[in-house]
């Protein structure tokens, strides 16, 4: 008898979803993105990285906000998953309803809020001290919403009350809870993470989470979580305010593509290298494993 093969339900820029039934398959792929393109290189390792790194999270963080792992072992999953290109990369999560919000939490002025901090002292309609520099601490994490684009256009910053009215109309007479919850999960999760990563040597400026709602109507936490495509991680070591800093991200591939204009998306090899090398460097310190 030969086991069921599954096709992607959806597929993003970096991800591929499946439908298991009762839940989903969350398959994070090598691919890697940059200006809203899909890069024609393929990033080795980089899925299961990301993957793994969200269950590190997952599991440090069930105390404040359930979410939405079941396991990241194939042997828990299908018989089609079973396989190496599977292997590690995958995450069996419970379906649930997503709210139409990212919710973005900044500890560090930096990105497009020190732009917006450098036109008129706010960030999202929220008046920050001044006489700030860029990269510099924020006396208090800020949550900073934004809605959801459809892939190819821009995610649009909103105020928190645009993000209650927003959850209100979707939900009447629950949205306002919602908003309020989301935002306090979303500065609880920062703060705790944050400075746990500190210990480690390492600055999350900032970050985006996604929930969605369970069966019973509960606010669930989805998505990936705090991996360097969701978030910006900095050194402590060489960490100076008052300029950009360096991050574990895609920072080399960003700007590598920005002097190579002419490239078509096609990067040379050891700009992958040390992108997966920056990625692998962020897992180790952060979980305190070697990267197998």
């Amino acid at each position: 008898m030969s086991s069921k093969v599954f096709q992607p339900i959806k597929e993003g820029k970096v991800r591929e979803v499946y439908d298991n039934g009762d839940s989903l398959i969350i398959v994070a792929t090598d691919r890697i993105s940059a200006f809203d393109h899909i890069l024609k290189n393929k990033v080795t390792k980089k899925g299961a990285i990301l993957t793994q790194m969200s269950k590190f999270w997952f599991d440090l963080t069930k105390d404040i906000v359930p979410n939405h792992m079941i396991s990241v072992d194939v042997k828990d999953m299908p018989e089609f998953f079973q396989e190496e290109r599977f292997d590690g990369n995958s995450m069996m999560c419970k379906k649930l309803e997503m709210l139409p919000i990212e919710c973005i939490v900044r500890g560090y002025i930096t990105g497009s809020g020190w732009e917006s901090y450098k036109e008129n002292g706010t960030v999202c309609g929220i008046k920050l001290p001044e006489g700030l520099q860029e990269s510099d601490k924020l006396p208090e994490p800020i949550f900073t919403p934004s809605t959801k684009a459809e892939i190819g256009l821009h995610d649009e910053n909103i105020s928190f009350e645009r993000c209650r009215e927003i959850l209100e109309k979707e939900y009447p007479g629950k949205g306002a809870s919602y908003a309020e919850q989301i935002k306090d999960y979303t500065i609880a999760l920062y703060k705790k993470c944050a400075e746990y990563a500190l210990t480690k040597g390492i600055i999350i400026a900032d970050t985006k989470f996604e929930f969605g709602l369970d069966e019973n109507g509960n606010v669930v936490l989805g998505d990936e979580m705090l991996t360097p495509d969701s978030s910006r991680f900095w050194s402590l070591e060489g960490y100076k305010p008052g300029q950009g800093q360096p991050s574990f991200d895609k920072q080399f591939v960003r700007d590598w593509l920005k002097a190579n204009p002419d490239s078509d998306y096609l990067l040379p090899d050891d700009v992958i290298e040390k992108t997966v090398n920056k990625y692998k460097e962020a897992y180790e310190l952060l979980t305190g494993k070697k990267f197998a």
